[in-house]
């Protein structure tokens, strides 16, 4: 009899998707029972902490087998270390070697959606973590009001966005403002992206490490210029910076409500919320449509960057247990797991084939808001713009860039000078985080900022 091979699942413990942890319980109980000899136990760790808790435990040299870790923690989980100094976590696509099945669990990596499978493609090591939950950003569009302002086509670009806010504020009992959005690092991401440009250099981080943030390039200030003119004007609504340490989601909850309560005619927010949008729209009296995210029509559109998470599998496991958790890992994929996720999260559905057989039952007919995240990523260029970039303390930087578009909103701050400063803050913070996972500065060598955002 061989002995039992036990894996430790860590994951994220946090609002925004509060039943997925229950729901890989459950995949691990089925698991457990179809593949004897293996027990796989799923802990959750509050989000905010769980990089730290890993961290820690690398160094105690009991690291679980699969991690859970949000988008903007790449490059944090790929600088972890192990207790004796290598790399905490490996390749998925190349622990599994070319192999068509993993312990009977058929492999689906080409079957990703293609802007998961980039963003988490890192170099010649292949698709290096596994991501289960994979979002864009949306704009959400109260109609009924759009129809009173004589607006009849969504806006495609920026400028077609301020028209249809001018529009909404000739209304006699409309809106106070035309759209909001949180002050947060995503957006101005997303905005970079869609311009074909990058937010860090050489090559957005995927040509070796980022060495450079461009938070003052010619496509931050068009889109910070832009914003700053839709707020000069009234169009839109401020809700305020996002201090430092507080947690991501209210933030995007101060949204929702302006745009819930008919505050705003627009909003831009994630895809996870869109049964939300569209519920509080049928609660509210209002018909709801999403669209894509608008993008500067000053360039082309390059496309647009992925939000969500990505399951790690730890390096140095034995060669069962190994095997063990890529077949697990592997079960997210399955098209009806990866269907049945997409409906209770609002994530995107991860494989064609779960696509596939959503659209064979009516899913994206009778839930067509669903379909446009899907579309939107679908039709990115696929370049190092669009696949988005890869940072050291991404929180730091982020909180770089929304700090001086507060001061620019708030303040009168000039953008260009602005946004120089907060190049050169973030590029201190990158210097600093490669210094430590570089051994270039005294002390273990390794990430020791651990922020998620």
């Amino acid at each position: 009899m061989t002995d039992e091979v036990v894996l430790e699942v860590w994951l994220n413990d946090y609002p925004i998707v509060p039943q997925f942890i229950g729901e890989t319980r459950k995949l691990a109980e089925e698991f457990g029972r179809t593949h004897p000899g293996v027990r796989v136990e799923v802990r959750g760790i509050d989000h905010l902490r769980l990089p730290e808790e890993v961290a820690r435990a690398a160094r105690a040299g009991r690291q679980p087998a699969v991690v859970q870790s949000f988008y903007t923690s790449t490059q944090l989980s790929k600088d972890m270390l192990a207790a004796d100094g290598s790399p905490l976590f490996t390749s998925v696509e190349r622990a599994i070697a070319g192999r068509d099945k993993i312990l009977g669990v058929p492999v689906r990596l080409d079957d990703l959606v293609t802007a998961a499978r980039d963003y988490y493609t890192l170099g010649d090591e292949g698709l290096f973590a596994l991501p289960p939950l994979t979002s864009t950003t949306l704009l959400y569009a109260n109609t009924t009001v759009l129809d009173a302002a004589g607006v009849s086509c969504l806006p495609r670009t920026w400028e077609e966005l301020t028209a249809a806010c001018e529009a909404v504020a000739r209304l006699e009992d409309g809106p106070a403002h035309g759209v909001t959005w949180p002050n947060h690092g995503w957006l101005f991401q997303q905005a970079v992206a869609q311009q074909g440009a990058l937010l860090a250099s050489p090559a957005n981080g995927r040509d070796g490490r980022a060495r450079r943030v461009e938070l003052d390039s010619p496509a931050m200030l068009r889109f910070a210029r832009w914003w700053r003119a839709l707020h000069t004007d009234g169009h839109y609504l401020y809700t305020g910076l996002r201090s430092a340490g507080d947690d991501t989601y209210p933030a995007w909850e101060h949204n929702y409500r302006a745009f819930a309560e008919q505050r705003v005619a627009f909003v831009l927010s994630t895809s996870v919320e869109a049964d939300r949008m569209v519920r509080a729209g049928r609660d509210g009296g209002f018909d709801v449509v999403a669209a894509p995210l608008p993008y500067c029509g000053e360039v082309p559109r390059a496309g647009n960057v992925i939000g969500g998470d990505a399951l790690w599998l730890a390096a140095g496991l034995e060669p069962a247990a190994q095997d063990a958790a890529l077949a697990f890992l592997l079960t997210f994929l399955d098209p009806q797991n990866a269907a049945a996720r997409h409906k209770t999260s609002g994530f995107v559905p991860v494989t064609g084939q779960a696509r596939t057989l959503l659209e064979a039952e009516g899913w994206f007919d009778a839930n067509p808001h669903h379909q446009v995240a899907l579309d939107q990523l679908a039709a990115g260029d696929r370049s190092v713009a669009a696949r988005g970039a890869l940072l050291g303390d991404f929180v730091g930087v982020q909180d770089a860039m929304t700090a001086a578009m507060h001061d620019v909103l708030t303040a009168g701050a000039d953008p260009a000078e602005r946004f120089a400063r907060a190049a050169s803050d973030a590029g201190r913070l990158l210097d600093d985080y490669n210094a430590h996972c570089l051994g270039q500065v005294p002390g273990p060598r390794g990430p020791h900022r651990f922020r998620v955002g």
